[in-house]
């Protein structure tokens, strides 16, 4: 999975990549209702929040590596379509290109700070589950 996102180049298929690994995170709730179906019974409550908790550790490390690789490379690219339209001002395609280039970081840019609502909300539900039974 996670090298189908390493592709920075088409701004949607990283989005859909994004969207396949946020799964976890999307469907916190269910997975510890599954994982912890009551406060009272469930004999390895501690055991489901710890490989949950890796699993969303794993995910978060992922996608934030993923999306800040993508801003370095397409922020190169716009140094770079920047240099090349200084030396060819009358080239309209390169300008094209520069301002699709920067429109693509600042969705990048904006996809970062998704992120981290993603790893707060997840974290907040994570927690008010298994903070008890990540304490033993």
């Amino acid at each position: 999975m996670p090298g189908a996102i390493m592709e920075c180049g088409d701004f949607s298929e990283f989005q859909d990549a994004l969207k396949n690994m946020r799964k976890v995170d999307d469907i916190i709730i269910n997975t510890l209702n599954a994982a912890i179906p009551t406060h009272s019974f469930h004999p390895d409550a501690s055991k489901s929040c710890k490989e949950l908790q890796g699993q969303i550790q794993e995910g978060n490390v992922q996608r934030e590596q993923a999306i800040k690789k993508c801003i370095t490379v397409s922020a190169d690219r716009v140094k770079k379509l920047r240099e090349q339209r200084e030396t060819d001002l009358g080239d309209i395609s390169i300008s094209k290109s520069l301002r699709a280039e920067q429109t693509k970081l600042r969705m990048l840019q904006v996809e970062l700070s998704v992120e981290d609502m993603v790893k707060e909300r997840t974290s907040k539900v994570f927690n008010e589950r298994c903070r008890k039974y990540l304490k033993e």
